[in-house]
């Protein structure tokens, strides 16, 4: 078992569990202590989780009471420059899906159409943040609702999508590599994105830099499918390269 597919496994269980221990990974995985353990640090330093005594966990464990959303006070300035260049991408359409996530948020707080619009979304807060906000019409995308993110996913989110198409797709990503493709850290989510995909006419998709080159767990799409990635100005020219070459529009936000 490659570096790789060690780390999808021990992504896959600390999803599943909420932790890991690290004499259990080893047991499972057939490698000793010592390599577990430098899994662990490689993956933490990619902020896909927190190291702890023993093991790993979803949860900071030097945070005494539990944040709100950790990702929210991270890059907050980047986002709101990402969300007002994605209101650019709107233009005459009149139905769109913002999906869940801190970036794709940041474009509902900006969003004060001049004429009527309809969002769809999985997102509870995307819902709340729109629902009176006015000539916008909210089709909130319903099912079993993740903690972690406060939006729906599963069988009845997606049967849901089943008669519907739209102009303009946004999602955000937790991971943009040239090879595996957009990727994402909720596995439970990852269906519905899938989904959401096929039926939007206009791929967007909101990142900031530090979102490429990293993979999370569960793969979304390729970047064939995608239309326009927007980011911020702190993306190398060579990633910008790579995107461009793969028949992506590349926005950098101002």
């Amino acid at each position: 078992m490659n570096i790789t597919d060690r780390h999808q496994l021990i992504l896959q269980k600390l999803q599943e569990n909420g932790r890991v221990d690290i004499q259990e990974l080893s047991d499972s995985l057939q490698v000793s202590g010592v390599t577990i353990r430098k899994d662990l640090k490689l993956l933490e330093e990619k902020k896909l989780l927190f190291r702890t005594k023993g093991g790993g966990s979803t949860q900071n464990p030097y945070t005494i009471e539990k944040p709100i959303n950790e990702k929210e006070s991270v890059k907050t300035e980047e986002k709101k420059k990402i969300a007002k260049a994605a209101m650019n991408l709107i233009g005459m359409n009149d139905s769109i899906i913002i999906g869940s996530g801190t970036t794709t948020f940041e474009l509902a707080r900006a969003l004060y159409p001049s004429k009527h619009i309809t969002v769809i979304t999985p997102a509870l807060k995307v819902a709340l943040e729109l629902c009176n906000r006015p000539h916008v019409d909210v089709l909130q995308i319903g099912g079993l609702i993740h903690q972690n993110s406060s939006s729906a996913a599963g069988s009845f989110a997606e049967r849901l999508l089943d008669d519907i198409s739209c102009g303009v797709l946004f999602i955000g990503v937790d991971g943009i590599d040239p090879e595996f493709g957009l990727s994402i850290s909720n596995l439970a989510e990852a269906s519905l994105i899938m989904k959401m995909i096929t039926l939007a006419q206009t791929v967007v998709v909101m990142a900031d830099s530090s979102k490429f080159d990293r993979r999370g767990i569960g793969r979304i799409c390729s970047l064939e499918q995608v239309d326009y990635i927007i980011t911020d100005n702190l993306v190398s020219l060579d990633t910008v390269k790579m995107v461009t070459d793969r028949g992506v529009k590349v926005i950098i936000s101002e």
